[in-house]
């Protein structure tokens, strides 16, 4: 169970409230590996964990480049045909942040160093992380250390890396020790081996391979640079790191130069004279390849150091802070007066740019590029959770992610054929488009990510009106994915002829392979008929264009009318007993699992009881139908909302770190507002308090944008069903406003939500705004500002559901529902007798 949150929960000693940045007063070794997630920097190509620059002390070491992975033969105890066979785990690129610091031959090392001041800072509105610390030698004299790390956001293939190392007090040789070390492949000295990335039991870590990765291609030394280039052993792609050197300081200065195949060197022993600094400025750049030789990748990354010198890293300063202004004016969310949940909002926002901003083409990972958790891999996270954030203040990036799935076709559709269906089947996770889920049933079974994938192309398109990208390549995605439906599912005949959809697992992995789950009817039925549509819309918007995607897809007129009939005839589960629509055509036969008889010791489920054990109980990771009444929103009732809510939030353990923020945004809209608050804080502070215990592994990106969605659709109201933008919002009480932000067909709006009234304020474009506030509909044209009164925030339902499902209720066959705990949750000697359950 998740432990109650609210703004105060982090150690405000240690993380001040600051609303433009993170900032840590004190170093602790304690929460290393938290830290060096919630600390690092990226821009969605490449990451840089925040590890100290002096190496040491670390809990896991990474620098990832999204995409770049090793693969490896999945060995299943037991094969069978169709499994997946190509495992993908992005690698640990070399590290190019070292850059060690000796006074008096004495290291610094900041587990045991006598910190006199410490200050570590991530800067939202700067884009980098800043750290200045006064030290202690053992030999009595002062050292004042600074430096700064980013990771360009103009410049994708580039870090900027600054260090100013000046006595305080006293002279002394120092000695700055900057390099390049593969920690893929090398041994790192300082290793927490019991703690590390990829150890232990969590299946959420990353594999961890049994032979060298990297193979060393070409390295070099020079006065002023260092090169490191490698190949994959196994995926074959090459990977080349190089780093220019400048050192400015009036000390006198010796350079030393080593350089091998897994460790360069620049070492600058400098004899440091009381208050003269002596500051070095490291320029990084990494180029990575499917298979180019790393021969060209090193006059890549020459050219992109060349541009940089001339350039000069204060010019990338500068250049990274209008980015992230022009970032924050479309992105930031503002609640007013509420400085620690504001921090806390913006940390997540800003974790999402430096998630997917530069992904240019690539999917953004589970982890970003933050951390190897989950591998590195691809999911559904990115469409459902991610993409809906990108439409609305960064449609460019949401473009080059959809079209990194259209590139992805031809292996879906491979992937489809083994699978003995038609049209194309996305792969669960995947970095290179196979399928890299060895575990079925939670993997391969979703096939929901087809129909996830059509959701963010249409949210997509309607936001936008490229009509462009939907002819040429959306399009054909619709129209694969609509096949698979019509083929995987079948029709029934009694009676009314309906369509059904068996053996498929939803978003809840504690159930799976099951018939007619509702999420996935329910969503494969919005992507046949958005398919439909988008047949139609490409006919009459460009004939031309028409006729070549009849002829590219061999698409026959009988097809989009089978699309037609299917979505029209789908199954939709609803039990009229109870009132509620069932997770699956079985799901009410099982056993109720009693969350609040569950010790916090057992949780999550995955990591305490076998697969089987899960499966037989109504229980849930994650919200499911819950998903389902928020997605497809204007395909249920109002009452249909709260008796779903009702009937499952007592029953979803939040396992997943995906379903607090779904859950707060359909709280909000049944009117259960505390419960949407708690749900929010939980999902806001998921890395900022570890309430998984496992940002170790990196940052939850998908939760991160769901933090968006549940400020914006939940408390903001907003839902975009049909392509039309309407809003019912859902203010907290304490909350006296909540302002955000939305692009719309190029234009910009400012939306500010008080108790009663909502304001429209068009800030940006040529094009009227058309939007619908609860029913009525309003243009905000250029310039305009539009004032909607309100009538209170909506229903409110005092009180919280709790953990205790809701049982005693009948089945359809008359029996009743009853709810127990599995051995040895609870001992024997204290277990109810199912009657007492009642």
């Amino acid at each position: 169970m998740l432990p109650e949150i609210d703004e105060d929960s982090l150690d405000r000693s240690r993380f001040p409230v600051d609303e433009w940045a993170l900032r840590e007063t004190s170093h602790r070794s304690g929460d290393l590996g938290t830290t060096e997630t919630l600390f690092a920097v990226g821009n969605g190509y490449l990451g840089m964990r925040g590890n100290p620059e002096e190496g040491r002390d670390a809990h896991v070491h990474g620098t990832f480049v999204n995409g770049f992975h090793e693969t490896w033969d999945i060995h299943h105890a037991e094969q069978a045909f169709g499994f997946a066979r190509t495992g993908q785990t992005v690698v640990n690129v070399p590290d190019a942040k070292v850059m060690k610091i000796y006074v008096d031959d004495e290291p610094l090392i900041l587990g045991t160093a006598d910190l006199e001041e410490y200050e570590r800072t991530l800067d939202f509105t700067e884009g980098l992380l800043r750290r200045r610390l006064v030290w202690r030698t053992p030999a009595g004299k002062r050292v004042e250390v600074t430096s700064t790390r980013m990771v360009s956001m103009t410049e994708r293939h580039l870090a900027v890396l600054e260090l100013e190392v000046t006595m305080l007090e006293g002279d002394a040789p120092i000695v700055i020790s900057s390099q390049l070390l593969n920690r893929q492949d090398g041994e790192d000295e300082y290793h927490v081996v019991d703690a590390a990335m990829g150890e232990g039991d969590d299946p959420r870590k990353a594999q961890r391979f049994d032979h060298r990765v990297l193979l060393p291609q070409a390295h070099y030394g020079t006065h002023d640079r260092l090169f490191l280039g490698y190949r994959c052993r196994n995926s074959a792609m090459t990977l080349a790191v190089c780093a220019h050197h400048e050192l400015d300081t009036t000390n006198e200065v010796e350079t030393i130069v080593r350089s091998s195949e897994d460790v360069g060197k620049l070492a600058y022993r400098v004899d440091a004279r009381q208050g003269e600094p002596t500051r070095l400025t490291k320029l990084v750049t990494y180029h990575t390849s499917r298979g180019v030789p790393v021969e060209e990748l090193s006059d890549r990354c020459d050219r992109t150091l060349d541009r940089a010198v001339a350039h000069g890293a204060a010019a990338y300063r500068a250049d990274q802070r209008a980015w992230l202004e022009s970032f924050w004016a479309a992105s930031d969310v503002v609640v007013e007066g509420q400085p620690a949940l504001q921090q806390a909002i913006r940390f997540n926002l800003f974790h999402l740019a430096q998630a997917a901003a530069r992904s240019d083409q690539q999917g953004v990972p589970a982890k970003g590029v933050t951390g190897s958790g989950y591998e590195g891999h691809y999911f559904w996270d990115t469409e459902v959770y991610v993409v809906p954030f990108l439409v609305y203040t960064m449609p460019d990036v949401a473009r080059n992610t959809l079209h990194f799935r259209s590139r992805m076709l031809p292996a879906a559709r491979d992937r489809a054929r083994e699978l003995a269906q038609l049209g194309a089947l996305y792969p669960w996770r995947t970095i290179n488009g196979e399928e890299a889920s060895a575990y079925y049933a939670a993997g391969t079974a979703q096939v929901h990510i087809d129909a996830d994938i059509a959701y963010a192309l249409s949210k997509y398109v309607d936001a936008t009106g490229d009509t462009g990208f939907l002819t040429r390549d959306g399009v054909d995605m619709l129209v694969e994915t609509a096949r698979m439906w019509a083929d995987l599912g079948f029709w029934r005949h009694n009676g009314a002829p309906t369509f059904h959809i068996h053996g498929v697992t939803g978003p809840d992995e504690y159930t799976t392979v099951v018939n007619n789950n509702l999420f996935t009817n329910v969503m494969a039925r919005f992507n046949l008929e958005r398919a439909v549509r988008a047949v139609d819309e490409v006919r009459q918007a460009d004939p031309v264009q028409h006729e070549r995607m009849v002829k590219r897809l061999d698409l026959r007129c009988e097809e989009v009318q089978e699309w037609r009939e299917a979505a029209e005839a789908m199954c939709i589960p609803y039990d009229e007993t109870l009132g509620i629509h069932p997770q699956d055509e079985h799901f009410l036969d099982r056993e109720v699992w009693d969350l609040s008889r569950t010790p916090a010791e057992l949780r999550p489920l995955l990591l305490h009881y076998h697969p089987l054990v899960i499966y037989r109980f109504q229980v849930l990771k994650q919200a499911d139908v819950v998903l389902a009444l928020f997605l497809q929103g204007d395909r249920f009732t109002a009452e249909e909302k709260r008796a779903d809510f009702e009937y499952y939030d007592p029953i979803t353990t939040g396992d997943s770190t995906l379903s607090a923020v779904v859950q707060s945004v359909m709280a909000a809209e049944v009117g259960y507002h505390e419960v949407a608050l708690d749900y929010f804080r939980k999902a806001l502070h998921v890395d900022l308090l570890d309430l998984h215990h496992n940002a170790v592994d990196g940052m939850h990106v998908a939760s991160a944008g769901g933090v968006w969605s549940a400020l914006v659709s939940g408390f903001g109201g907003m839902r975009d069903h049909g392509g039309t933008l309407t809003f019912d919002p859902r203010l907290p009480a304490e909350w006296p406003s909540l302002t955000f932000r939305l692009r719309w067909r190029g234009s910009r709006v400012r939306i500010r939500v008080t108790a009663d009234a909502m304001t429209f304020t068009h800030e940006e474009g040529d094009g009227t705004v058309p939007v619908g506030v609860r029913g009525t509909s309003y243009d905000v044209a250029p310039g305009a500002v539009v004032e909607v009164a309100l009538d209170g925030q909506g229903p409110r339902r005092e009180g919280r559901l709790g953990t205790r499902p809701l049982i005693g209720g009948r089945r359809a066959d008359g029996s009743r529902i009853t709810a127990g705990v599995p051995s040895p949750s609870v001992p024997a000697d204290e277990a109810e007798s199912p009657a007492d359950l009642i």
